[in-house]
């Protein structure tokens, strides 16, 4: 295993950490955190087989958060030194102060304990981001001649991103925190060209994920199964009907569902968000606070956590960016809104506690934000059904896979959603590719209409690296675990008819 010591120079890090924390309490902030970050990005991507665009990228930064006189003050520097902390200190109370004139209630921020010392790496064997360029090339220009070589196959883009993610975190009542994880999202995409000019394309199923390098190697996804069945089902797919528009039975595997979970029921939970803090950018929520534990989320079996703790999820840490612990908690429970993604500004604003760990900024320069935690669907108890049991029940309806094209309104409540790869079922068995497929729902009669979930078998745990938020914008990884699931009555569109073709 790789050491736990993240690629920072710890003793440095930590000295500039104290004097940022110091000029801060010197200046009379009653609260203070800072973090030193070095984050390194990596992209290589190729078009048919060959090399179109590499980026090695490093950021270094140290930023500083402080509670002044009931106002949140930030600054940042990519300079490391104990003068330039200083510096930042003062910058960071002016800040705080500058605020605090625009007015407004006092910030309050909810009780933390302190955690001392924690040390934590994310698990994995190999630094993505330490294996040579000529190893990623040579991987993704293999899988990529690979699939040119079956018919029918026209063209063929390949890409993987590469995240390694090293801090140092300080604050004010005695937290330390050293972490180190990566993240990873290897992707193809194919394309196929019938003879009348139409086309098709699909892609790789797998999901972005933290682990290492050994995940192109087969640990934790079959590359070599889905790479030697794509071209087929590609060939299939550009073969098959247009679905016919109604009302289907979907069973939804989790390669698709994990969206419809972030969008319709991770951003939506989202405590700022339903308080209507995203008025301006990205919108607020159906879910308001008023109907905590009584809003009619979805169908009894719905039980929803959010969770920065599970085992290689994009947004799993040990500590978040205000030095809270991360915790696994209940969002929707027999289908019912229990809970909210909190941070502790907005944990204190409506009452309810401690945070939940939900701070994060993508950078050591952007100022932490409520965000995401890894939000998932829970699958049923027991050893529950399988995908099979669940396509057995259907007499008509549609097996979705993959995540494409989403729409949803600025409440998170009117939403459509596409996919990969269209199955039609009939009499509980598979009967070959449908195409041209969206299906349409609010959230509430969605997730209402969830009939059963599948058991551990069919679970797994999707995401995205670049869940967005905020003014300045910012993106955040962030993972979202479901089983299959059965929904009864969905209402499903024909995209090909609704564009006018």
């Amino acid at each position: 295993m790789p050491s736990a010591e993240p690629d920072l120079d710890l003793t440095s890090a930590a000295e500039t950490a104290a004097a940022a924390l110091d000029a801060a309490a010197r200046l009379g902030a009653a609260h203070a955190v800072v973090r030193v970050e070095r984050t390194r990005s990596q992209v290589v991507a190729l078009r048919d087989g060959r090399l179109e665009t590499t980026v090695d990228d490093v950021e270094v930064g140290v930023g500083l958060r402080v509670l002044h006189d009931g106002a949140l003050g930030f600054a940042a520097t990519v300079a490391l030194g104990t003068a330039d902390a200083a510096r930042l200190g003062a910058v960071a109370v002016d800040t705080a102060r500058t605020t605090r004139r625009a007015g407004g209630p006092a910030v309050e921020l909810a009780p933390e304990p302190a955690h001392g010392r924690v040390v934590w790496r994310s698990p994995y064997r190999t630094d993505p981001t330490a294996v040579p360029l000529g190893d990623k090339v040579a991987l993704l220009a293999d899988w990529s001649r690979r699939l040119l070589a079956a018919p029918g196959v026209a063209h063929v883009a390949a890409h993987v991103l590469a995240v390694r993610e090293d801090s140092y975190l300080a604050d004010s009542a005695g937290t330390v925190a050293v972490q180190h994880r990566v993240r990873l999202h290897p992707q193809l995409e194919a394309l196929a060209v019938g003879d009348d000019g139409d086309f098709e394309e699909q892609r790789t199923l797998a999901p972005p994920a933290g682990r290492g390098w050994e995940y192109l190697g087969g640990e934790g996804w079959d590359w070599e199964g889905e790479l030697s069945r794509m071209p087929e089902l590609l060939a299939q797919k550009l073969r098959s009907p247009s679905v016919e528009p109604g009302t289907y039975d979907l069973v939804i595997a989790p390669t698709n569902l994990w969206l419809t979970i972030h969008e319709s029921i991770g951003h939506a939970t989202e405590l700022d968000r339903a308080m209507g803090y995203e008025a301006a950018y990205a919108g607020t929520s159906f879910a308001t606070p008023d109907r905590l534990g009584t809003l009619r989320y979805g169908a009894d079996v719905m039980h929803v956590t959010g969770d920065r703790t599970v085992e290689h999820g994009l947004a799993t840490v040990a500590v978040d960016h205000e030095g809270v612990e991360a915790q696994t908690f209940d969002l929707v429970r027999d289908g019912v809104l229990v809970g909210y993604q909190l941070d502790r500004s907005i944990a204190a604003e409506a009452g309810l506690g401690r945070s939940n760990g939900c701070s994060f900024a993508d950078s050591p320069l952007h100022v932490p934000l409520q965000r995401m935690a890894n939000v998932s669907l829970q699958p049923a108890p027991g050893e529950g059904p399988t995908l099979e049991d669940l396509v057995g029940g259907v007499e008509r309806g549609l097996l979705v896979e993959g995540d494409k094209s989403w729409s949803i309104d600025m409440q998170r409540y009117n939403f459509q959603f596409t996919g990969q790869r269209f199955w039609a079922i009939r009499g509980g068995r598979l009967a070959g590719q449908v195409r041209d497929v969206a299906y349409q729902a609010t959230t509430t009669d969605f997730w209402g209409s969830m009939a059963a979930v599948g058991g551990a078998s069919t679970y797994l745990l999707g995401g995205a690296f670049n869940c967005g938020k905020g003014q300045p914008g910012q993106v955040a990884p962030v993972s979202h675990g479901c089983p299959a699931a059965l929904f009864e009555g969905v209402r499903v569109l024909n995209t090909r008819q609704e564009a006018g073709q």
